[in-house]
C-alpha cells in the first residue's frame, strides 16, 4: 500500500515542476475562472452616512468593536442600510429609518 503512493507523489511533483517557468499564470483570478463552484465576491466601497455614528453605537452595545466604522451600503435617503465589519469576524448590520436605527 505505500509503494502504491510512490508513483501518484512522483507525478504531482513533476506535473508542478512542468509548470515552473512555462509562462503559466496560476494567479487566483485564472483560478476562479476556471471553477464551476466559485463566487466571485462584490466589493461595496466604504461610504459614511449620516447615520454611521449611531450604527457603530449598536453595534458596540452588542459587543461589536471595530477600526473601520459603519459604512452605508444602500443609496442614501429616509431609509438606510449599513454594515460593520466586527474584529471577531462576525458583521452587523443595522436599518435606520428617518434616523432611528435597529439591529438587523
Amino acid at each position: 500500500m505505500k509503494y502504491a503512493l510512490v508513483p501518484l507523489l512522483a507525478a504531482v511533483l513533476l506535473g508542478g515542476c512542468s509548470v515552473v517557468g512555462s509562462g503559466v499564470d496560476l494567479s487566483e483570478s485564472t483560478l476562479a475562472a476556471r471553477s464551476p463552484d466559485v463566487v466571485e465576491i462584490q466589493r461595496v466601497p466604504f461610504k459614511v452616512g449620516v447615520s454611521s455614528t449611531t450604527v457603530e453605537q449598536l453595534a458596540k452595545a452588542q459587543a461589536c468593536a471595530s477600526e473601520q466604522g459603519a459604512s452605508l451600503i444602500t443609496e442614501p435617503g429616509p431609509i438606510e442600510v449599513y454594515r460593520m465589519q466586527c474584529q471577531d469576524g462576525k458583521v452587523f448590520m443595522a436599518r435606520c429609518e428617518l434616523r432611528q436605527c435597529r439591529k438587523m
